[in-house]
C-alpha cells in the first residue's frame, strides 16, 4: 500500500527545504501531495501522514519517520495545542487542501458564499457584509460594509475592486498565506464584493517580493474564471515601494503613475482607480467574505471582542519560539499570545518589548501585556493592531536604536508629497542621534548623518532635545498626508517612554 505524505508548498516551507524533504519520500516510494500550510513555521518542513505530524524534517529523517522511529514526531496535528486552541474561519482548510485544486475547493464548502450572495441580491449582500461586523484587515480597521455601500451608490457605468495585497509590514505573511494556500478563497471574495457593489473587473495588486503568490494567483485566476464570470480579475505586480501599500498610491502605481499618495477627497470609493467609483480591500478582508455568506452575519458578530469582531490571524514572529500564524477571536491578550502561544523568546531569555502592526507600530513592554487585541483597546494605549504582525524581542533589544530605525524607515521610504513626512523623518533621524550621543555616532552599522546637523545645539540640554522630537512626532502623527509618516511617531514616542534609558547622554540639562 502506498502512503501519501503531504508537505506544504508555501514559500516558508520551501525555504525551509521542503522540496528536498519531498524528493527524499518520494524516493522512498511514497506518493507526495503538495498542500498548503498549517501555519506552524517553527516546524516546516513539516510532514503529515494519516493526520500524523512530522517536523521540522530535513531528506536524512525520511527513513526514521518510515520506520515509526522518529523523534520528530508530533502526534495528530490537528491536536497540536497551536492548532487546537485557534479559531480557524479565513484559514479553515490551512494544510488541508491543495491550492489549485477546484474540487479541493468545492469539497470543502467553497463558492458557498458567493452563491448565496447571487440568490439573495446586492442589497441584501451588502447589508450581510455590514451586521457581520467586518472592519478592514489592512490597518484601518474602517467598517467594511460601508465602504461597499458608498461604491454601489456610486453614480458611473465602471466601477472597480481593488485587492491590495503589497503586504509589506514586517513580521507579516497572512496574505501571501491566503494566496499561495487558498488563491480561491481571495477570488470568491473579491467575486462578491464585484456581486454587492456592480463591478465588473478586478485587480490583484502583489508586491515584487512574492513570486510564489503571483504565481499561484494568476493560475487559480485562469482555473476560477467560468465559476466568476462575468466578473473579471487581472493579476499586477508592485515595483517594490512600500508606500503603495497605502490605498491611494497603489491606485497611482496601478495606473502607471509614480507610487505617491493621493490628496483626500475625493475617497477611493468615489473617485478611485482611473477616476471610477472603487472598492480598496486587503487580502484578509475580501478572504474573511465568503465564509459570512456562507455561515450567516449573526454568526461572525457573535464572535469577538467590543467592537472588533469576527476573527483576526495573528502573525507571530520575531525571537519567538512558536512563531507561525495564530487565528483567534478578537479579545486575545498580548501576553497569551507572546507567552502561552508563542512560548516566550526563542533565545529564552526574558521579553523586552512587542511590536504589533509592523515597523510603525508601537512597541509595547510587559507592563501593557493585559492589552486586549482589538481596535479601540489598542487606540486607547496609543498604539495600533495594523495588520496583526506580532514582533518578540528579547532584553538584548536596543530600543533607541529601534526609534532611529523607525524614522529612518519612513524616510527611506517616503514618497516624497507631504513636508511632515519627507523631512520630518530625516530631522527625526538627526535628533535621535543627537539625543542618543551628541556626537553623530553610527548606530548598528548604519552611518550616522553629518556632524554638523547631530552636534548638540548652543544652549539646548538633552530635554530639550527629547521636547523637540515629540513636538516633531505631533506634527507628523497629525501633519501628514498618509499613515506612512503619521504612524511612524508611535514606535518612536512608545519607545522614548518606555525605554528611556536607551536615548543616554547628556548635553548638560
Amino acid at each position: 500500500m502506498t502512503i501519501t505524505v503531504r508537505l506544504s508548498d508555501d514559500a516558508l516551507a520551501l525555504a525551509c527545504g521542503a522540496n528536498a524533504v519531498a524528493a527524499a519520500f518520494a524516493a522512498a516510494g511514497c506518493e507526495v501531495e503538495r498542500v498548503s500550510s498549517w501555519g506552524m513555521h517553527w516546524l516546516e518542513p513539516l510532514a503529515e501522514i494519516d493526520g500524523q505530524g512530522f517536523g521540522p524534517l530535513e531528506p536524512g529523517d525520511v527513513a526514521a519517520v518510515m520506520a515509526g522511529t522518529s523523534a520528530k514526531a508530533i502526534g495528530p496535528i490537528e491536536d497540536h495545542p497551536f492548532i487546537a486552541r485557534q479559531q480557524r474561519l479565513t484559514f479553515a482548510r490551512a494544510g488541508k487542501t491543495r491550492p489549485l485544486s477546484l474540487d479541493d475547493y468545492a469539497a470543502t464548502g467553497g463558492w458557498a458564499g458567493l452563491d448565496t450572495a447571487r440568490t439573495i441580491g446586492t442589497t441584501a449582500t451588502i447589508a450581510q457584509v455590514t451586521a457581520s461586523g467586518l472592519r478592514g484587515r489592512g490597518g484601518a480597521g474602517f467598517p467594511a460594509g460601508i465602504k461597499w455601500q458608498t461604491v454601489a451608490n456610486a453614480s458611473g457605468p465602471v466601477k472597480y475592486i481593488v485587492c491590495n495585497a503589497d503586504e509589506g509590514d514586517s513580521a507579516t505573511f497572512a496574505d501571501r498565506m491566503v494566496m499561495e494556500g487558498d488563491p480561491f478563497l481571495l477570488i470568491e471574495g473579491m467575486a462578491i464584493a464585484a456581486l454587492a457593489v456592480g463591478a465588473g473587473k478586478g485587480y490583484v495588486y502583489i508586491r515584487s517580493e512574492y513570486p510564489h503568490a503571483v504565481a499561484k494567483m494568476q493560475a487559480a485566476v485562469k482555473l476560477a474564471a467560468p465559476r466568476i464570470a462575468p466578473f473579471e480579475i487581472e493579476i499586477r505586480v508592485g515595483a517594490g515601494a512600500y508606500v503603495c501599500g497605502e490605498e491611494t498610491s497603489l491606485l497611482n502605481s496601478l495606473e502607471g503613475k509614480r507610487g505617491e499618495v493621493r490628496a483626500k477627497p475625493p475617497l477611493p470609493a468615489i473617485e478611485g482607480l482611473f477616476g471610477r467609483p472603487t472598492v480598496v480591500n486587503n487580502v484578509l478582508t475580501l478572504a474573511a467574505v465568503p465564509w459570512i455568506m456562507a455561515h450567516g452575519a449573526d454568526r461572525y458578530a457573535a464572535i469577538g471582542h467590543g467592537r472588533s469582531r469576527g476573527t483576526m490571524p495573528i502573525q507571530l514572529a520575531g525571537n519567538v519560539r512558536h512563531g507561525g500564524l495564530f487565528e483567534t477571536a478578537f479579545g486575545i491578550t498580548v501576553g497569551e499570545l507572546v507567552e502561552d502561544v508563542g512560548g516566550g523568546t526563542a533565545s529564552g531569555r526574558p521579553v523586552r518589548a512587542v511590536q504589533v502592526g509592523g515597523p510603525l507600530g508601537a512597541y509595547h513592554p510587559p507592563s501593557e501585556f493585559h492589552l486586549p487585541f482589538d481596535y479601540e483597546a489598542f487606540a486607547g494605549a496609543d498604539a495600533l493592531i495594523g495588520h496583526a504582525g506580532v514582533t518578540v524581542f528579547d532584553d538584548g533589544v536596543d530600543m533607541g536604536a529601534q526609534a532611529r530605525f523607525a524614522m529612518q524607515f519612513c524616510a527611506v521610504e517616503s514618497c516624497g508629497k507631504c513636508t511632515p513626512c519627507r523631512i520630518g523623518s530625516t530631522r527625526g533621524v538627526e535628533l535621535i542621534d543627537r539625543i542618543r550621543s551628541g556626537a553623530g555616532r553610527a548606530v548598528d552599522g548604519v552611518e550616522a548623518l553629518p556632524q554638523m546637523h547631530n552636534a548638540p545645539r548652543a544652549g539646548r540640554s538633552r530635554a530639550d532635545e527629547i521636547a523637540l522630537l515629540e513636538d516633531l512626532c505631533e506634527t507628523m502623527k497629525f501633519g501628514s498626508l498618509c499613515a506612512l509618516g503619521g504612524f511612524t511617531p508611535y514606535p518612536v514616542l512608545s519607545a522614548l517612554k518606555h525605554w528611556p534609558e536607551d536615548f543616554g547622554g547628556d548635553f548638560g540639562g
